[in-house]
């Protein structure tokens, strides 16, 4: 994914929503309106969903494909589309079209990655011109993931996950799978044998430190084929869980090297190759 320059006559665009990974994910406390506090490293992937985006005269703010289990008014997109013209007073409509890659339920942040894709656009395209963190902060009311997708660049997060702080890691390529399962993150989040109290760490200790996903061994006692896919992928990396599941990753060195990984898969297994992506390719819209 290339970073995509800004056309201010552009009134139909297709557009990248890419998938992220957590690198780790330690839940290191509650809040007393019973949020969990967390830190985690984001990263981006070279691959993801599409959006597609056609301009509207008339105030309306239509999803064009369908979106198997989720109705247009739950959609992310939708809601970001509304809550920025809500904010904005913004009296132009939009057609929405969403290619789905991402597997949903899989904690790769697709829908999240999508709202973020649609409030960049459509804050540059409807002319409202907000700045960054403005679109962070409405973006934290769609979901915790999306503010990071909007910051646009591989980052320490804490609290819910909004709060960013840009990190430098070493490129790589990912194996990824995605067991046949979507994970509820509710679910996972209320489980009673889920740890809530791993002592935090500091940002420039993260290379050194020892690191784990603290929602990986909840995932996998519930989802035997998460737990399955983990074994499998184990054998040849540090294989992890990325979010509360189900997808899991590893790390190489070399495409050459992930690309023989995946091809080792079992029969039926979805696995791909995707490459670390440092920046968001819609960071040049921002103001």
């Amino acid at each position: 994914m290339h970073l995509i320059p800004f056309d201010p006559a552009g009134t139909d665009v297709r557009l990248p929503a890419p998938a992220k990974i957590n690198l780790f994910l330690h839940i290191v406390g509650r809040r007393p309106d019973g949020y969990h506090l967390l830190q985690t490293a984001f990263r981006l992937l070279d691959w993801g969903d599409e959006i597609h985006l056609a301009l509207r005269s008339d105030g309306r703010i239509l999803r064009t494909t369908d979106v198997p289990g989720v109705p247009p008014d739950a959609d992310l997109v939708v809601r970001a589309a509304r809550a920025l013209q809500e904010i904005t007073g913004a009296t132009q409509g939009v057609d929405i079209g969403v290619c789905k890659r991402i597997p949903m339920g899989g904690g790769l942040g697709g829908g999240s990655s999508d709202a973020a894709t649609v409030l960049i656009a459509l804050n540059r395209m409807w002319g409202c011109n907000l700045p960054g963190k403005r679109l962070q902060e409405i973006g934290l009311r769609l979901g915790a993931d999306v503010p990071f997708f909007v910051f646009g660049q591989t980052a320490f997060a804490e609290g819910v996950g909004e709060a960013l702080q840009a990190l430098s890691v070493a490129p790589a390529w990912y194996v990824m799978v995605a067991p046949k399962v979507a994970v509820p993150t509710a679910e996972i989040f209320s489980a009673e044998e889920l740890t809530r109290n791993t002592e935090p760490i500091i940002m420039r200790a993260f290379a050194t430190h020892t690191t784990r996903n603290d929602m990986q061994a909840t995932v996998c006692k519930r989802f035997p084929e998460v737990a399955e896919a983990l074994v499998w992928l184990s054998q040849y990396g540090a294989a992890r869980m990325s979010g509360s599941g189900a997808c899991i990753f590893a790390p190489f060195d070399s495409e050459e090297k992930a690309s023989q990984v995946s091809t080792a898969a079992p029969q039926g297994w979805k696995v791909w190759v995707a490459s670390g992506l440092d920046r968001h390719p819609l960071q040049g819209w921002l103001v």
